[in-house]
């Protein structure tokens, strides 16, 4: 074995004792050739005979520290490769950014034989590359493609990054932005309300649930264009046929008859009615935040009675005091109590008015 051992010579690019531990094994198992290394060629690794007393055959050296020592690696390439992409991102260098995180080689299958094949080329690869498994990853670059529109590659992208972590906002509003912008309306909106509730639950006064509660709103307002733009057709076709039809039957027993005024007149303010919960008005009070004087998103009573909209109220506890801003009375944020009983109002005003939705 000592023999076997001097015959070995570690490849002068080895500093590492990590790397010249693999390598040496691999030598044993004939894998020391750079274009050897590969997953087909480990798994089909002989034993290999050891000079003993009775020269028995015995299995290699465990490997396992090794791939440990391997996976460690690559989360640490990974998250600096992860920080340079962001780095690229923030000066505007999407290409860059796209490389950092995806790399030029498909997933790892063998994160040891992964490793010495970085340290013994010149290959790079990416965050996605070394990581695959990592939710953030996949959301970064689809934040790149984002920004390319590019809406398929946002929607594969985050897709894959919910599969690998279902309470990711970013990948469900980033789905929904995609899906919207595909025209997908009814699956775009139930993706970005999927966003918008883990988010409340995580960071209720995030920038990111303001930015969030900002495209759902527009995307709810497309909708009820659309769907009102119908109805309006449809009730304009109904009420000319109702108008007909009533002119018709009165000269059923007088051609000559006179047009039945009154009779159409009440026919069109039943069709004026119809449209009403189209036609834009004012919205209640009571469902308007006393500071931002918007439709509440998130309200939240506190414990004098008056209700607020919430990343708003936090923020006035955060930057000017704990105290209510009507009442004056001390206030603390864990004091805050939902108001359910206005969200399912807004909910149902909202339902039926969705010109409400638009952003002023």
């Amino acid at each position: 074995l000592k023999n076997h051992q001097r015959a070995v010579r570690p490849h002068p690019t080895h500093p590492s004792p990590l790397a010249r531990s693999i390598f040496l094994s691999n030598q044993r198992k004939g894998l020391g050739a750079r274009h050897n290394f590969t997953p087909a060629n480990h798994a089909s690794v002989r034993p290999f005979l050891v000079p003993g007393a009775r020269g028995e055959r015995r299995e290699p050296p465990d490997m396992s520290p090794a791939v440990a020592d391997g996976e460690a690696l690559s989360k640490r390439q990974a998250e600096l490769l992860k920080q340079e992409g962001n780095a690229f991102f923030k000066k505007d260098r999407i290409s860059a950014a796209i490389d950092a995180y995806t790399g030029l080689g498909g997933s790892v299958t063998n994160t040891a034989l992964h490793v010495v094949r970085i340290i013994l080329t010149s290959e790079r690869d990416g965050a996605i590359t070394l990581c695959p498994k990592v939710a953030v990853y996949w959301t970064n670059r689809a934040l790149c493609y984002k920004k390319r529109n590019e809406w398929a590659k946002v929607e594969d992208d985050c897709r894959t990054a919910i599969k690998l972590d279902s309470q990711s906002v970013k990948a469900h509003y980033m789905l929904g932005l995609a899906l919207v912008n595909k025209q997908k309306l009814a699956e775009g909106i139930k993706a970005l309300e999927k966003s918008l509730e883990l988010g409340r639950g995580a960071h209720p006064a995030s920038y990111m649930v303001e930015e969030i509660w900002q495209e759902l709103s527009k995307a709810k307002y497309i909708e009820w264009e659309s769907l009102s733009r119908e109805r309006a057709s449809q009730l304009d076709k109904l009420k000319v046929a109702c108008k007909e039809a009533l002119r018709n039957y009165t000269r059923l027993g007088n051609s000559e008859a006179d047009e039945p005024e009154e009779q159409l007149n009440e026919v069109e303010e039943v069709f004026r009615k119809a449209s009403k919960t189209d036609t834009p008005t004012d919205v209640p009070d009571h469902l308007c935040c006393k500071i931002t004087l918007d439709i509440f998103r998130d309200p939240v009573i506190t414990p004098s009675g008056v209700t607020y909209e919430r990343a708003v109220l936090l923020d006035h506890l955060q930057t000017v005091g704990k105290f209510d801003p009507v009442t004056r009375e001390a206030l603390e944020p864990h004091q805050l109590v939902p108001n359910l009983a206005i969200k399912e109002a807004v909910h149902a005003f909202l339902s039926e008015h969705g010109w409400a939705y638009k952003i002023r």
